[in-house]
């Protein structure tokens, strides 16, 4: 049975608390969290009150940064207390940094001191790294318990840790000696130890890298969790594999707002719902002016052909389709490049940009040859034009082809040799620097075919 946000609605108007548990003791925490995430904060908040503290914790960690928010300043201090150290580690570190100071303050007097120290720790750590990302609800053991006491110890740890599919051993002083699995552990001799089952210097991530890199581990190892290390190898925390999908939809994300011209420079990604009306502005109005420059340029140019165009009119009908193609056979290169260094099939050495020039270059003289083509004889019947004019559109459209997609597929190899991520190159930025090459090249064979009309 499927329980409506309208239900919930009329049930919390009625005060029907008991319709209420009742609705949503078998839900998942996410379709709790879907369901009131649409609500008044004060609604969801009621709504909270009515689950047990540990669901709380986990459906809170559900919402969005500023529902988060919004609710944390709505619901009185004991029940945020209740509802922060009932969320997973990581979580509530995050929650903590979002909160002003005068709300931390006011929150922190009902959390226990453990709890405190460990939201310190962990949002002490610079965002996008893997501090930031980990969490420490983590399982450890010695390398010289046994078996049977190490399933003990994992059954006494389970409820404060986020995993137990995978324990982490360590020596007296934290440092990383090896992980072991619950698979291991329950097909193992009860009186086998952990030091012979343990798979020693597994793959591991240090505090200061990227949350992007410590993804990438988790989907190269194809592990759980990944344990991260302080410079000393110190086991400080885990980085688990539903938040790696978090930071992977992140990146998506991000390239998808770069490579549509819709994200700053060296500033924090637009966001459809969090992003103020003047940085909306400022950030797609930078985009969008810088390419005007390049309109503007390109239209002067066009503008000083008016000799040329007013002896052949017609050749200003063609001048749209011929430079949207070397624009559109850009983006396309840019975008097979762009995912093949994500999926890392292609990186930025000679070997990889030989490759796809060997593979580029045929598929866009084969493209340029058949567009060509086409276009001739389309306008040829649809306009009657000589052959001279049929020249000129013909090898202006092969010409913008072929350069367009090696333009595309050339740009993010350059933008990564210089440290810059392949998806600021976005597709309106390829398109306007072929806009501004296509003018040239056309008006430039117009002027070898037809040059002589003017004299």
């Amino acid at each position: 049975m499927t329980i409506t946000n309208q239900a919930l609605r009329s049930w919390l108007a009625a005060d029907d608390q008991g319709s209420l548990r009742a609705a949503l003791r078998p839900m998942h925490p996410a379709d709790i969290a879907n369901e009131i995430g649409d609500m008044s904060p004060a609604e969801a908040a009621r709504l909270l009150r009515l689950l047990p503290a540990d669901r709380q914790g986990i459906v809170f960690g559900y919402f969005d940064a500023p529902f988060q928010i919004a609710l944390a300043r709505t619901m009185p201090r004991p029940d945020l207390a209740q509802v922060v150290a009932a969320m997973s580690h990581d979580e509530r570190a995050d929650l903590w940094k979002r909160l002003d100071p005068a709300a931390r303050d006011a929150l922190m007097p009902g959390l226990a001191q453990a709890e405190r120290e460990d939201i310190r720790r962990l949002a002490a750590y610079p965002e996008g790294t893997a501090g930031a990302l980990m969490t420490s609800d983590y399982a450890t053991l010695a390398p010289g318990e046994t078996v049977r006491e190490a399933i003990a110890h994992l059954r006494a740890e389970a409820p404060d840790a986020e995993t137990i599919y995978t324990a982490y051993v360590v020596d007296d002083e934290r440092r990383l000696l090896g992980v072991v699995t619950l698979r291991d552990l329950i097909l193992a001799e009860e009186s086998a130890l952990i030091a012979d089952l343990m798979q020693a210097d597994p793959a591991r991530a240090s505090v200061e890298e990227r949350k992007e890199i410590v993804a990438e581990k988790i989907a190269t190892y194809d592990v759980l969790a990944l344990p991260v290390v302080t410079a000393g190898n110190r086991l400080v925390g885990i980085v688990t594999v539903d938040d790696a999908f978090d930071v992977a939809r992140e990146e998506r994300g991000r390239r998808l707002t770069q490579f549509g011209a819709a994200a700053p420079i060296g500033g924090p990604d637009l966001d459809l719902r969090e992003s103020g009306f003047g940085q909306m502005l400022r950030v797609r109005g930078f985009w969008l002016a810088l390419l005007v420059v390049f309109g503007v340029v390109a239209s002067t140019f066009v503008a000083a052909q008016e000799e040329l165009l007013s002896e052949v009119i017609i050749l200003a009908a063609f001048i749209a389709p011929i430079v949207d193609m070397g624009g559109n056979t850009g983006s396309q290169s840019a975008t097979l490049v762009i995912r093949g260094m994500a999926l890392g099939q292609v990186r930025p050495r000679w070997k990889d940009i030989a490759f796809v020039l060997r593979r580029e270059l045929p598929v866009a003289l084969s493209l340029g040859i058949f567009i060509a083509l086409l276009e001739a004889v389309l306008a040829w019947f649809s306009k009657g034009v000589g052959g001279d004019v049929l020249m000129v559109v013909g090898l202006s459209m092969l010409a913008c082809t072929v350069l367009g997609a090696m333009i595309g597929a050339l740009l993010p190899f350059v933008a990564r040799r210089m440290g810059t991520d392949p998806a600021t190159l976005s597709s309106p930025m390829i398109t306007s620097i072929m806009d501004l090459l296509g003018v040239f090249i056309y008006f430039g064979l117009a002027y070898a075919f037809l040059g002589h009309l003017l004299t």
